[in-house]
């Protein structure tokens, strides 16, 4: 956690993710064009990792409300 979302930030993040969860490869990993997750720090580790890359489109902040909508509920309790 940090105060602002800086490339070390979000990249220490992805590294400890790819860390914890061991993704397959090829696994998309989609982002808005956030100057961070374009950087060439962060795009350098999903190509560590073997991820593919997948940003908005640009000018459209919907490609990611779907997903931001489904993580924002609650988890239910059943």
């Amino acid at each position: 956690m940090d105060t602002s979302m800086k490339t070390d930030l979000v990249s220490s993040a992805l590294k400890m993710a790819i860390r914890i969860r061991k993704p397959f490869p090829r696994l998309i990993h989609h982002s808005d064009r956030g100057v961070q997750y374009s950087s060439y720090k962060y795009q350098n580790e999903l190509s560590k990792a073997k991820m593919i890359c997948s940003l908005s489109r640009k000018g459209n902040c919907w490609d990611n409300s779907v997903a931001e909508s489904f993580f924002s509920r609650p988890l239910s309790a059943s």
